[in-house]
């Protein structure tokens, strides 16, 4: 009898042991394939937990789901304008850096962002650029500049690629496209500045094939279209999908010669989550050099992880689309939040662009 509750009571605690783990959640909001699976099952043997994966395409989409009562995300990706609006609306937790070694790893230039100064709340993960992928075959063709912005705003240019070009559904990366053709920083306050970028975006929709936030990256890879204005690493998914295919036709990508926007996305833990202690686990594990290596190699994401560097695929490290060159890095600028009368003149502003 007693070997029997001996065993019983094993069993007992290898049933509690299993209703136990199966609570081990991790739950994350994050960009669409911004991670890998490889990177995911790893974590996942090494917590013994599960991580659960929401996605957003943009960051006005993240905001707007928290907006609207989302909660029980333990981890957020935000880029650094978001991070700024969620520290203003106090729906983070800090940091516990005892649990973040890692965090050495990073390089000096991402130690002490403007939106979130000395890390207390923020740990980046990846950069993009946005920019313009394109099928270098068809433009080649006709005649078509691949360095500026005016291949998606002039008529010049849009005549040769109507129903060829897609924008991404973003009031703010579109609105920064406009104004660094323009010459205006993305920062402008002037409201005649961004009327004037309105009209020209409104001038150039109707060349357009649609707005799109992910499905360019097939459209291109398959030559549904030729032009795309849109994420770095997503321009790079795109180019190597055309590759694997033996499309008749070579996919590239490049930063425009009046600049653009640079965007660093890091993890976050939202105050919502129940699981900080296997958000900090998470975040460690990103940190490591190997790991955070992964967004790079497999996604095709700038790096802010020095540990990363000897891991990275030196076509990726020296693609200047990836990681730009450091004359290039002068033309970027990082997207901030904007005051609320801004904020309501830019909502209209794009409310009239989709509708027309």
């Amino acid at each position: 009898m007693k070997s029997l509750r001996v065993a019983l009571a094993g069993l007992l605690l290898a049933v509690l042991a299993t209703l136990v783990r199966a609570e081990d959640v991790l739950y994350l909001f994050i960009w669409n394939t911004y991670l890998s699976e490889d990177t995911v099952r790893r974590f996942e043997t090494q917590c013994r937990c599960r991580l659960n994966q929401d996605f957003y395409s943009d960051n006005e989409e993240m905001l707007a789901k928290l907006e609207a009562g989302a909660i029980g995300y333990d981890l957020i990706v935000p880029t650094g304008n978001a991070v700024e609006t969620l520290l203003r609306k106090k729906a983070l937790r800090p940091l516990d850096k005892t649990k973040l070694p890692n965090l050495k790893n990073l390089k000096t230039e991402f130690r002490d962002p403007w939106y979130d100064p000395g890390l207390r709340y923020a740990v980046p993960y990846a950069t993009s650029v946005t920019l313009l992928g394109y099928n270098a075959t068809r433009l080649a063709e006709r005649g078509l500049p691949t360095d500026t912005w005016a291949l998606i705003f002039e008529p010049q240019h849009l005549e040769k690629l109507k129903g060829k070009v897609t924008v991404l559904n973003s009031q703010r990366e579109l609105m920064a496209a406009a104004m660094k053709y323009l010459g205006y920083s993305v920062q402008e306050t002037d409201p005649a500045r961004w009327e004037e970028a309105k009209r020209m975006i409104l001038r150039a929709k109707p060349y357009w094939a649609n707005f799109s936030n992910s499905t360019y990256i097939k459209d291109l890879a398959i030559g549904n279209i030729w032009v795309a204005h849109g994420y770095s690493s997503d321009m790079y998914r795109a180019q190597q999908d055309a590759l694997e295919a033996r499309r008749p036709f070579r996919i590239d990508f490049r930063t425009p010669k009046e600049g653009a926007v640079l965007a660093v996305d890091s993890f976050v833990l939202h105050q919502s989550g129940g699981r900080p202690d296997l958000a900090h686990q998470f975040i460690n594990f990103m940190l490591d050099g190997a790991n955070a290596a992964d967004v790079s190699n497999l996604i095709g994401a700038g790096n802010p992880n020095a540990a990363a560097t000897p891991h990275i695929l030196p076509e990726i490290a020296r693609n200047p689309g990836i990681f730009p060159p450091s004359e290039e890095l002068q033309r970027l600028e990082m997207l901030r939040d904007f005051d609320p009368k801004t904020r309501r003149a830019l909502s209209r502003m794009w409310t009239e662009i989709k509708v027309r």
